[in-house]
């Protein structure tokens, strides 16, 4: 085992020390300005963009393709003015906010900055409403978003939770679990041609196929030789790296969209804008909640992974297998995850980041419902998703993951063990 572990270490440094040699080589294309151009869903072409720097010295021009898309390379970082040329709107588009033309920016070293422009159709720009409406309009609508991102969190914390609870393992490569359903979804969507529903069937079964074998190959060989907690938390750690690098080897460090179901229209739903996608989405992630809820109540092995959660020892003594469970709950927590990773990309492009950029929400939720209870997983995953796209209301959106942290700080001073976690007896 001894001899593993030291293969497994020097094969990891090995490898991250290739990839961070060949880091500058991807930091050299320099600083740019890029943005997408979108109107109810669909991209707007052939809109002219361009950027001068600070002393009104000018630096480029760019025109919108096909895809909406543009980008002006910059010489340096530092603050740019960039200016959408209305005159180059389509007759039927124009600016949601007039006076927005010309947007000031700041880019970071290394830095490729994203500008938005906000626009509407023709007429629906010069609309007047109320501050009170535009206000309720708008925490409907966040509330919307708020509550779809919460489903996609829930469904990796709750994996995530359910595997804590069985083997006490708080698994930090959780996230890559979610990055792996979403590349494999990419890969057989894009590379290979499948249609995207089968491409995220195949994704979702390969994920639960990965959970397995982790677990079978990997993390059930350290549980017998006696590892403790800490040394495989740490493991996990090293575990989330190498498969970050790997990501980022074989798809690259660019995001990109699936083949399919990229711009759609909104359909208009009261004071809520919501894609088709979207509403699917959000479909598919109750009805999946919805069955490892029903599996956990009802069926004998969901009794046998509570059992198990509650008391590894009495279940054992009472003839659960709880290997066998454990191995259950891995390849449902894969699958579960890998379903979370190819709609998170549905909602954003795919990128090899995207596990890690979730994976502290899923820790949050999990850790505000209650450790080791997947139904808390499910409600605290809800609150944060809907504290972070209300909370814009009031803070700017940069702030929105430091409140939502902040509020489950706040929460756990009252209640340590969460919202539907159990104290734990003392003596």
């Amino acid at each position: 085992m001894r001899r593993a572990v030291i293969a497994f270490t020097a094969f990891l440094s090995g490898l991250i020390f290739l990839l961070a040699i060949g880091a500058p080589a991807a930091q050299a294309e320099g600083e740019k300005l890029q943005g997408t151009l979108q109107s109810q869903g669909q991209p707007v072409n052939g809109v002219k963009i361009s950027a001068v720097s600070e002393d009104g010295t000018p630096v480029g021009e760019a025109t919108s393709g096909a895809d909406g898309k543009w980008e002006i390379p910059i010489p340096t970082a530092g603050k740019y003015k960039v200016t959408l040329d209305v005159k180059t709107l389509p007759a039927t588009i124009e600016l949601k906010f007039s006076d927005k033309a010309t947007l000031d920016v700041q880019v970071f070293d290394g830095n490729k900055r994203t500008v938005l422009f906000a626009l509407t159709a023709k007429g629906a720009a010069t609309e007047q409403p109320s501050s009170e409406s535009t206000f309720l309009k708008q925490a409907a609508q966040l509330a919307f978003e708020g509550f779809n991102l919460g489903l996609i969190i829930a469904l990796g914390a709750m994996g995530l939770s359910l595997i804590f609870g069985t083997t006490g393992l708080t698994n930090f490569a959780h996230g890559e679990l979610l990055t792996l359903g979403a590349l494999l979804a990419y890969f057989f969507n894009v590379t290979v041609g499948i249609p995207f529903i089968y491409a995220a069937i195949i994704a979702v079964v390969l994920g639960g196929l990965f959970g397995y074998g982790q677990d079978r190959y990997f993390w059930g060989k350290l549980r017998q030789r006696g590892s403790t907690i800490i040394q495989i938390m740490i493991i996990s750690i090293g575990l989330s790296l190498f498969l970050r690098f790997v990501f980022l080897f074989l798809f690259g460090g660019e995001s990109a969209p699936y083949a399919e179901y990229n711009a759609q229209p909104g359909i208009q739903l009261g004071p809520i804008s919501a894609t088709p996608k979207n509403l699917i989405s959000m479909g598919i992630e109750i009805i999946v909640l919805l069955i490892v809820a029903m599996a956990l109540l009802k069926t004998r092995t969901g009794k046998a992974a509570r059992a198990v959660a509650d008391n590894p020892a009495l279940a054992e003594s009472s003839g659960i297998n709880v290997d066998q469970v454990i191995r259950v709950v891995w390849t449902a927590g894969g699958a579960v995850a890998a379903l979370a990773g190819v709609l998170l990309g549905l909602a954003q492009n795919v990128n090899y980041m995207m596990g890690l950029n979730v994976l502290l929400l899923i820790f949050a939720g999990v850790t505000l419902g209650g450790l080791g209870t997947a139904f808390g997983a499910l409600v605290g995953s809800l609150m944060v998703g809907l504290f972070i796209q209300l909370s814009t209301l009031w803070v700017p959106t940069e702030l929105k993951t430091v409140g939502a942290m902040l509020v489950l700080i706040l929460v756990m001073l009252v209640r340590p063990q969460g919202i539907l976690g159990r104290r734990e007896r003392i003596g």
